[in-house]
């Protein structure tokens, strides 16, 4: 487990030379790398999204595109289309920015609900279908999107099946003044992306990624987890609780997080760091609720208080 521990913390320092002061929402990034997930990044403008996501494409060295997401675009713009080739008398597949190892998906709620649903069986099945025919996308593949929680004009509010594809959601938050000071300096000549180097190839990652599943997990631990996640379907205030999928994205965090802080095993507090990431986006709030300014945060942290935490297992 010490290699995948090496692996994660050469990513994070990597990544940091881009983004000041974040390393714990860069080191979910790297653990949404780890666990073959999809990652949903919401926040204001300006926080730096879109480098976040620049930074880690470059420093594993995959196949990287970028789409940026309007009102008209189309499934095809994204997935890619059959073109007629005269010479051959065939048609051809031109494949579409989705066709790559790292998919950088800009404001994706601005896209219609067509459009996003583009993404789904790429973000599920890892392969997408043009005409009848399937293509598989070659691993690993991830999905960064991010869009503007603020601004509702001219979007689309993702449907729960396409939010439930993402392993986690996570925010950048505002710069302290220290950390603002830092960026400002950093930038004074050229932007720091510039000297982003590659510090690992997507061979380790994919060997990373196979070995990360060996993590030791305790009974006690998955029991922890699926009560977590059954009393978000049981809760008063909520309307839609966490699937299947969310449990099973809050089992691999956990395990990556663990080796990620130097152990082979998980513990109940990786699991309640990762509550929120994994969760907070498939729980689905009711009207009612959304009235008296209840969020999920809220909600999980109540679950959390209220859960009792599996003790140590006695040996003899």
């Amino acid at each position: 487990m010490q290699a995948i521990q090496d692996f994660s913390n050469r990513l994070i320092s990597n990544v940091e030379k881009v983004i000041f002061g974040k390393r714990e929402t860069v080191e979910l990034t790297v653990i949404c790398l780890l666990c073959q997930g999809h990652l949903l990044i919401e926040d204001v403008p300006g926080v730096g999204k879109t480098m976040l996501a620049k930074a880690l494409a470059r420093s594993i060295g995959g196949a990287f595109k970028r789409i940026q997401f309007t009102p008209d675009m189309l499934p095809a713009d994204v997935t890619g289309t059959s073109i007629y080739n005269q010479k051959t008398g065939e048609f051809e597949f031109r494949p579409g920015p989705i066709m790559a190892q790292i998919v950088l998906a800009d404001e994706i709620n601005r896209a219609t609900p067509k459009t996003q649903a583009a993404l789904l069986e790429a973000m599920e099945e890892r392969q997408v279908t043009v005409d009848g025919v399937t293509h598989t996308l070659k691993p690993p593949f991830l999905v960064l999107a991010t869009q503007n929680p603020i601004e509702y004009e001219g979007t689309f509010p993702l449907p729960e099946a396409q939010l439930d594809r993402f392993l986690m959601r996570i925010s950048l938050g505002y710069p302290t003044p220290d950390q603002l000071i830092a960026i400002l300096d950093a930038q004074q000549y050229h932007h720091p992306i510039d000297d982003i180097a590659q510090v690992t190839s997507t061979s380790e990652l994919l060997d990373m990624q196979e070995q990360l599943k060996s993590v030791y997990v305790d009974a006690l631990i998955k029991q922890y987890i699926a009560e977590l996640v059954d009393k978000t379907r049981s809760h008063p205030d909520v309307y839609l609780g966490a699937s299947p999928r969310g449990a099973l994205a809050l089992y691999r965090t956990a395990q990556a997080r663990a080796v990620t802080h130097g152990r082979d095993y998980v513990i109940p507090d990786d699991v309640k760091a990762l509550a929120q990431p994994t969760l907070g986006h498939r729980v689905i709030i009711s009207p009612a609720a959304r009235i008296k300014d209840i969020d999920t945060g809220g909600i999980l942290d109540e679950l959390l208080r209220a859960i009792p935490v599996p003790g140590a297992r006695v040996t003899r």
